[in-house]
């Protein structure tokens, strides 16, 4: 067993027996006057005093120390504020997917013994398992003799599914202890994010990666969060203009397609030849004395943002090394985080230098380690972390978390990744998804699906094991759009074949017009994607 590992650990007693609610409350009391809640001008003093409006109002209906509370919304103020109530309670609060059936809600709430979910009226529908509370409800006044209820740090705090693009979900219980924990190690991050900046709210906070930006990261440092509750993309570039954000977190995807309506904006305009090489040229432009020009070229395109941009976060799948490129040109930080609902969202984060690598993600937060297991002849290997932000187990799951951790504690996230030379790691796929061919040879599809999606026309893809004439074959299945034939997609694929060795050949493919099954985090469901060409979803094909 080959192992390669990383460690960072120190001590801040000050996190320490600390539950999320006081953590609240130590920020209120460090910036009582600064914004929390940005659109609706809600500061930290006055978010306290909703917070405990609604926990009286939840105490009133029968809300208290033990229990779990669901909470099913979009980003909408009232998320935040009943999120703190429950914890002010001593309740765990059940993060739900705002995509999910009746069928899979029901299913949930009665696993995690859920008996009141906190929603909008939208997802309100009959059922006997459990009651809904209008999130929108108004509050009432605070009762004064209501105090916070005594929490411990290793008392449960949320509980979620996992989603995931493989697998049957999980219950994953997260503990006071290791949600405040990953905030602490947030201060990796301070020299980008500030008391007072305006963070942009638009992942799901009930997905782990939004909950720790939105929720966790502007906590911590005093900041406020712009909650937009829809991707709406007219909405989000007025409210850039309007309120323009300082920190923008967003799934890769995302960043991507911003990168290709900047880039089709000025071609339209004639102009991409002279702005990609001023981009391209702008460190050596820069130091014999034209800087002028590249902020000249630069300041349009960052005005898109609304001008006061510093930070860019990509987090909850890969993000391309052309795109990062692209934003680090402008002028921008970029940083790339790993992590999973098992650790609390990031607990690995780049840190922008000259010598870094694009595509890395960086290496363990403080007090968080990690190892790299049984590592192939390209360095690649598996995943396994260790620390205060890793979860305990899955709920009533023994024969997971069997599975899961060793004996020492570690953790086996199931990701494939390798490391540089400055130490910061790289993401190769998902183990489960590493397609193992007849002659031995491993290929990874994350590497091919990164290579394809570059192809004019085609809007994504998914690459996996399939078998084809009882042989095992790397297979593709298209999402493309209108006016692509399979012929000419097919040459698109064996140009782009030839960029790599010949055993990861995509020969094999099927297209269709429809979109691909996705995750919240946008990432694509290959499972179900598979089950879809086996069914025989995607007639046409090239086999």
């Amino acid at each position: 067993m080959s192992i390669i590992s990383i460690v960072q650990y120190k001590n801040n007693k000050e996190f320490y027996n600390m539950n999320m609610y006081q953590l609240l409350e130590r920020s209120a009391q460090t910036w009582p006057d600064n914004l929390y809640l940005v659109r609706e001008g809600v500061t930290y003093k006055d978010f306290i005093n909703l917070v405990k409006a609604r926990a009286t109002s939840l105490d009133k209906a029968g809300v208290t120390k033990g229990d779990v509370v669901g909470i099913l919304s979009h980003n909408i103020p009232e998320f935040p504020i009943t999120l703190f109530a429950i914890w002010y309670l001593g309740g765990t609060v059940l993060l739900l997917d705002t995509n999910l059936t009746p069928f899979e809600y029901d299913n949930m709430t009665t696993t995690t013994n859920c008996k009141l979910v906190c929603a909008e009226k939208s997802f309100v529908y009959k059922t006997d398992k459990f009651k809904f509370y209008d999130i929108t409800k108004k509050d009432g006044k605070v009762n004064p003799d209501l105090k916070p209820a005594p929490v411990g740090s290793l008392d449960v705090a949320t509980m979620s599914f996992t989603s995931g693009s493989t697998g049957i979900p999980k219950v994953v219980p997260l503990t006071h202890f290791n949600i405040v924990e990953c905030t602490n190690s947030l201060d990796s991050m301070a020299e980008w994010i500030r008391a007072g900046d305006i963070l942009y709210g638009f992942l799901p906070m009930y997905h782990v990666f939004g909950f720790a930006v939105e929720i966790l990261a502007t906590t911590h440092f005093g900041a406020g969060v712009l909650l937009q509750p829809t991707v709406n993309p007219k909405e989000i570039m007025a409210d850039f203009k309007k309120y323009r954000p300082q920190v923008i977190p967003a799934v890769p995807r995302l960043w991507e397609v911003f990168r290709n309506k900047i880039i089709d904006n000025v071609k339209a305009q004639k102009k991409w030849w002279l702005v990609s090489f001023i981009l391209r040229r702008g460190k050596l432009l820069q130091k014999i004395g034209l800087g002028a020009l590249v902020r000249k070229v630069q300041k349009p395109i960052l005005d898109v943002f609304g001008g006061r941009a510093r930070l860019l976060i990509a987090g909850g799948a890969a993000t391309k090394p052309e795109v990062e490129t692209f934003y680090e040109r402008l002028g921008l930080t970029f940083i790339q985080g790993y992590g999973l609902t098992e650790t609390v969202g990031p607990i690995c984060i780049s840190k922008p230098t000259k010598k870094r690598f694009p595509f890395a993600f960086g290496g363990p937060t403080l007090n968080n380690e990690c190892e790299i297991r049984d590592k192939n002849e390209d360095g690649v290997g598996v995943l396994w972390l260790r620390g205060h932000q890793v979860f305990g187990g899955y709920l009533n799951n023994e024969e997971a978390n069997k599975e899961i951790f060793d004996e020492r504690g570690f953790f086996n996230t199931g990701d494939m990744v390798s490391m540089d030379k400055n130490g910061e790691l790289h993401f190769a796929g998902r183990k489960k998804q590493v397609i193992v061919l007849d002659s031995g040879k491993n290929v990874y599809p994350d590497e091919l699906e990164g290579m394809f999606i570059t192809i004019p026309g085609v809007k994504n893809v998914a690459v996996f094991e399939h078998t084809v004439k009882g042989k095992t074959v790397t297979y593709g299945v298209f999402s493309v759009e209108d006016g692509m034939t399979l012929e000419k997609l097919g040459e698109h694929i064996a140009a782009a074949n030839k960029k790599v060795a010949s055993y990861k050949w995509v020969t094999h493919y099927a297209m269709t017009t429809e979109d691909l099954p996705l995750t919240s985090t946008q990432k694509v469901k290959h499972h179900v994607v598979r089950k879809n060409l086996i069914d025989g979803k995607y007639p046409d094909r090239h086999e």
